[in-house]
């Protein structure tokens, strides 16, 4: 008997010391265990009814079945009722709010019982640890994270993030990217699911905040909220704008995420790849945003409609198409970035089109000159 307590003792240890590494309440297991030995119960002895209960002692862990009997004066149903008298005679019962608790614990129920304890604690683990996992990630979400990749599974790569292990599909992979088992790489989370197998966390690096949260790591400023990202427009792995503010007027806001001799800048290119970037100047006069965002081009003259948030640009006439890209990309991410319409046209077509009545034209002499960002050579 001793050493059976003794034993028994030990397990609530070892309970609780899980509980603790897991971090889960010792109650989730003790519930967890009771409801595992009610069904094994109910299963191997043939018992159809609900009236009785499983107990766990949480203090020695020691497990009780018991009969469940309503007290009254007169018994009329021996199955469900039981007298005062009887249980005065009885050892093994408790009365607990006039219900008489009445020890029926099987001899042989010891190794039942413990194997249905250690599935349902084995489980609630399991359970435990996806939870962890799934409220570790969400409260995660939209951030990067960075890991190693373990497998290629149909052009998905599987990443080991800590304890667990997200996906990032072709989709999310620049055409830049060309990594492979072992390779570090850093992603942004962009989904956390719940699954069957555990929860499901889903990386991209294609993402336009992939590219405001690298800027967040590499330019302190923007940490300490003396710079701000106003917006960012990206055709991964191509070419990409973001535009900044800063809140000091001591503070230059592409000044400082450039970084001197453009080290700072040079981390966020890297991670980019052939990806060209150009950071502008944002600004509350609408003309000068367009006029930063159209950069490097340069711009003669700009017209607006506020109502329409259309606008008419005008460039000189060798830089038509310098201002619209290739494929029409310069001026396309202008204009996400923006969030106005743009009609770019050369300084020798203005001239022959006469400005809509609707717009009108807006001082544009504080637009920023545009400083390229340069790419080593020999960087990923």
């Amino acid at each position: 008997m001793a050493r059976r307590k003794k034993q028994e003792l030990s397990l609530i240890d070892a309970l609780k010391d899980v509980c603790a590494e897991k971090d889960i309440a010792p109650e989730v297991l003790f519930k967890a265990v009771e409801d595992a030995l009610r069904v094994a119960y109910k299963k191997n002895f043939n018992q159809d009814d609900d009236t009785f209960e499983v107990e766990v002692d949480r203090n020695d862990g020691s497990y009780h079945v018991y009969s469940l009997k309503v007290v009254v004066d007169e018994v009329e149903d021996p199955e469900t009722e039981i007298s005062e008298e009887d249980i005065a005679d009885m050892e093994n019962v408790k009365v607990v709010d006039g219900l008489a608790h009445i020890d029926v614990t099987p001899k042989n129920f010891g190794r039942i019982a413990a194997q249905a304890a250690k599935q349902s604690v084995l489980q609630k683990l399991r359970d435990a640890e996806r939870n962890v996992i799934y409220d570790e990630f969400t409260n995660r979400d939209s951030d990067l994270v960075k890991g190693r990749v373990v497998r290629v599974e149909d052009g998905n790569l599987i990443v080991e993030v800590g304890k667990t292990e997200a996906i990032l599909v072709p989709s999310e992979q620049t055409v830049n990217d060309n990594y492979k088992i072992g390779d570090m790489i850093r992603a942004y989370i962009v989904e956390v699911k719940r699954g069957g197998k555990g929860p499901q966390v889903y990386l991209s690096r294609t993402h336009p905040n992939f590219l405001r949260r690298l800027f967040e790591i590499e330019v302190p400023e923007i940490q300490e909220g003396l710079l701000e990202i106003k917006g960012v427009a990206r055709e991964a792995g191509f070419r990409s704008k973001i535009a900044v503010s800063s809140k000091d007027p001591n503070i230059a806001a592409v000044g400082s995420c450039v970084g001197q001799h453009g080290t700072r800048i040079q981390q966020v290119l890297d991670e980019l790849g052939e990806e060209k970037l150009d950071v502008i100047e944002w600004s509350p006069n609408a003309g000068v945003f367009i006029a930063n965002a159209l950069s490097p081009s340069k711009i003669i003259s700009v017209a607006i409609n506020v109502e329409g948030k259309n606008c008419r640009v005008v460039v000189p006439d060798n830089q038509l198409s310098l201002a619209i890209g290739k494929e029409g990309q310069n001026a396309r991410l202008a204009a996400r970035l923006t969030g106005w319409k743009i009609d770019i046209k050369s300084l020798k077509q203005a001239r022959n089109v006469p400005l809509d009545e609707t717009m009108h034209e807006v001082d544009i002499s504080s637009a920023m000159a545009f400083v390229k960002p340069r790419q080593k050579k020999g960087k990923k």
